[in-house]
This record gives structure tokens, sequence and C-alpha cells, in this order.
């Protein structure tokens, strides 16, 4: 190289090292704006999230890259990094002010109360009060004598991936077991997005979805479904959203927390789009057993694309086991076993025979018990100022409480009669003015907790 040449990359990397300066000034005034925005829609009531002013920034930055030759990708890519950025700083301002009400919050708080001697009836959590398979227990009890706490495979045992995919008519290569459903999504989401991409829910949705995504750095889009569409999901809305950084839907059906499960058209609608875009589609199938009208799981449609998780702990009661699962095509699961590898090296093998003992056992009458719970707290709910939707499966009730009436107050004095709900806006903001009712306690608790809430809104 000659000496000419030297000096003038030389200069080159002054100018980038610049350039790369500037951006981050001007990345750290940006997130500046971001906070004072953060504090007037804090001061206004408004929330963090506006769609139409991303869109519109989008819009004006897009025109720009088009007239100065950016590839549009990757300015969208960009574009969500700084979206997502902006929104948790906005959120992490409003925390340090009040805290995150969510189920989780709710439940802490109740157990507060419990241990220091309050007594809670908890229609916050979605954990059955049931016991797991009895067999399960016998499994449990011979684990030591079995010899069986030892790494596995990182993928699951041979044993319970043949069990579930003998259920799930797939076969066993295809299948994955992780520890719940949660690191499922978790796994699902890091091997098939990176940062500065996007990925579709539909809203109200578990609360983990979004904070998985944001956990990754892939901007999240939200269909927000509504009480008096029966929470039916709006496919033209969908198309409309799906953009070139768009690269997963995400499913919940049955969902939590309404109950809706997703009609065969509605998903025949969803993958024709998911196959257009080339998108891979993410299907929560946790509450499936808990199905009162005719269910189809995305693994009957075929689409190589598509994942479907669950796990073994609303169906058989085995919340504190942690065993779910992935049902994949290979080339997805083989990314899935990588980040698995990484983290947890494999599932506890005593927890893997447990499911494998639960696996086995019928638990209709869990499915039947669940169903006449909801009944009963039908008839209790049709008596208040509540608009709700009955669910077509799972175990709660999203519940609307009527625009005159305080429904943070009416939670916090819940918990101070001891009764423990969900807040509707901890499964999408625009949910303020909801509640879950979780039907995972007994009829007797369900009646009195009931009780209580109506004497808080003060329904005679």
């Amino acid at each position: 190289m000659s000496i000419e040449n030297e000096l003038k990359l030389e200069k080159l990397r002054d100018e980038m090292r610049l350039v790369t300066a500037d951006i981050i000034k001007l990345v750290q005034k940006r997130m500046s704006v971001a906070n004072e925005i953060g504090n007037i829609k804090k001061n206004l009531m408004m929330k963090i999230e506006d769609i139409s002013v991303e869109q519109d920034i989008a819009r004006y930055v897009h025109e720009l890259g088009t007239q100065i030759g950016l590839n549009n990708q990757f300015i969208g890519r960009l574009l969500n990094l700084l979206f997502v950025e902006s929104i948790n700083i906005q959120k992490t301002n409003t925390s340090k002010k009040e805290p995150k009400l969510d189920h989780m919050t709710m439940f802490l708080k109740a157990k507060q109360l419990e241990s220091e001697g309050k007594k809670i009836i908890h229609l916050e959590v979605g954990e059955p009060d049931y016991l797991p398979p009895v067999n399960v227990k016998y499994e449990l009890l011979k684990t030591f004598d079995k010899k069986r706490i030892h790494y596995t495979q990182t993928n699951g045992i041979p044993i319970l991936r043949k069990l579930i995919a003998e259920d799930k008519s797939v076969k066993e290569e295809n299948v994955i077991i992780t520890p719940g459903a949660r690191f499922a999504v978790f796994s699902v989401m890091m091997s098939n997005t990176s940062i500065g991409d996007e990925i579709i829910i539909s809203e109200p949705a578990w609360p983990a979805y979004r904070d998985c995504a944001n956990f990754i750095g892939v901007k999240v889009k939200a269909i927000r479904t509504n009480v008096e569409q029966k929470w039916d999901l709006d496919l033209d809305q969908l198309e409309q959203m799906i953009t070139p950084n768009t690269k997963m839907i995400v499913l919940n059906s049955p969902n939590n927390p309404t109950g809706k499960i997703i009609r065969e058209r509605e998903i025949l609608g969803i993958l024709k789009l998911a196959k257009e875009n080339d998108l891979v589609v993410l299907s929560d199938e946790v509450y499936s057993r808990y199905s009162y009208i005719p269910y189809k799981s995305i693994l009957e449609f075929e689409y190589d694309k598509s994942i479907m998780i669950s796990s073994f702990s609303k169906s058989h009661a085995m919340t504190g086991f942690r065993v779910g699962y992935a049902i994949s095509s290979n080339d997805i699961i083989d990314r899935i076993s990588k980040i698995q590898a990484m983290a947890i090296t494999s599932v506890a093998e005593p927890m893997q025979y447990a499911a494998v003992a639960a696996i086995k056992s019928n638990v209709t009458k869990n499915i039947s018990l669940m169903k006449k719970r909801l009944d009963f707290i039908k008839s209790e709910l049709e008596n208040l100022p509540c608009q709700f939707v009955y669910p077509d499966g799972g175990m709660y009730y999203f519940v609307r409480i009527n625009n005159n009436i305080d429904v943070n107050k009416i939670i916090f004095n819940l918990l101070n009669e001891g009764v423990a709900v969900a807040p509707g806006i901890g499964f999408g903001e625009t949910y303020f003015n909801f509640i879950r009712i979780s039907a995972c306690q007994p009829t007797k608790l369900l009646n009195d907790g009931l009780k209580i809430l109506k004497k808080v809104m003060n329904v005679r």
C-alpha cells in the first residue's frame, strides 16, 4: 500500500470516528427528548405508545432515506431500535414514581399481606388449586432410587419427547423440552429475531410477549381487540401492520386473559399472510386443554415456519415444576436448542420424568371443574355493572368495569378487603378499565371473593 493511500485511509478512519461520535451524541439527545415526552405524558395521563406518531416519523425518515439512497429495511431496523429504547425510557421514568400494575405485582402484594397474617382470596393468578395427578407424586418418590438426577440431552429425555410427539401427531425430532412456556417464548424470539426487527401480537395479551421482545430489542406492534367485537382479530389491520422488518406473528389460543379461541378461518387468513411475507408464527397453546368449543392447533395446518408451545403448568396443575415444550420444524428446533444449551444445559431430569407420569394421566376432570367454576362466576358477574364475554377456553374472565367507576380504586380496595384480582392494564395499556378474574379457586372462595367485589362496587 502506497503512503498516499495509507494517509487517506487514516483520514477516513478519523472521519468515521467523528461521525460515529456525533451519532452517539444525537442518540443521547433523542433519549433525553424521549424522557421529557414521557414526563409530559405522565402528567397528562396519556398512554406511552402512540402508533400514529411512530408511523409519521417512519414515513418522514423513509422518504429522507429514499432521497439519500439508504436501504429502507436498514432504516426500519434502526428506527425500531430507537422506538423500543424511547418506550423503555418512558416506562422506566414512570415506574420510578409508581409500581407497575400487573397480575404479578398484585400477586406479590397479596403474598406480602398473607405473610403478615391477612387472609387473601387469590383471583389474580392462573395457578390451579388442585394437585397434579397422583402418579406424579409416586414418580418423584422414585427419583432417587432410579438415579434420575443427572444432566439430560438439551432437547429433553427421549421418552417424554416421544410421548408428546405421539400426543400431538408429530415426529420426536420436532419436539424440545423447555423450562416452562415462558422460556420457550423467549428462546423462540431470541433464535428467530434480531435487534430492530418487529413482531405482531394481539392484545390484550400475556405480558411476557412484550417483556421478552423488549429485552431482545425487538419492536412490538399490537392489534388491539375489544369486548364489543368479542375479541375477534381484524385480519385487515394485521395485513396493514406487516412491513419488511416484521419477522413474527404471536398467537395465543385460548387467549390469556380473554379466553378467546382463534377460529379456523382466522388461522387460515393469518397463515396466508405469514406465507406471503415469510413470517414465523408462534402459537402459545398453554390453555388448549381448557377448550369449551372446538379447537384447532396451529400444528394441524402444517406451516413449516409455525411453532407451537405449551406446558404442563395449567393442564396438569404443575406450575412449579417448570416443564414446557415447543414443537416446530427441524431447523427452528435446532436454533432453539442452541439457545437452551447456552442458558440452562437441560431441564431438570426429575421434573421431566414427573411430566412423563403426568402425560399418561387423565385430566379431563380438571377441565370440567374449571368450566363449572366459570359458569358460576358468569352468574355472579351478570349482576354487576360490567361487560364481559364468556370465554371459549382457559380459566379467566376479562371484565370491563363501567366507565364511571375508578378501577384502580376498586383493585386496591379489594386487596384491603382480602381479594386480589389482576389489573387489565398489565395485558395492554388501553385496558386500564378492565380486571382479570381467575377461576383457579374452589367455588366457596370464588363466591366469597365475588361478594366482596359486589360490596366494593356498592352493588346491592
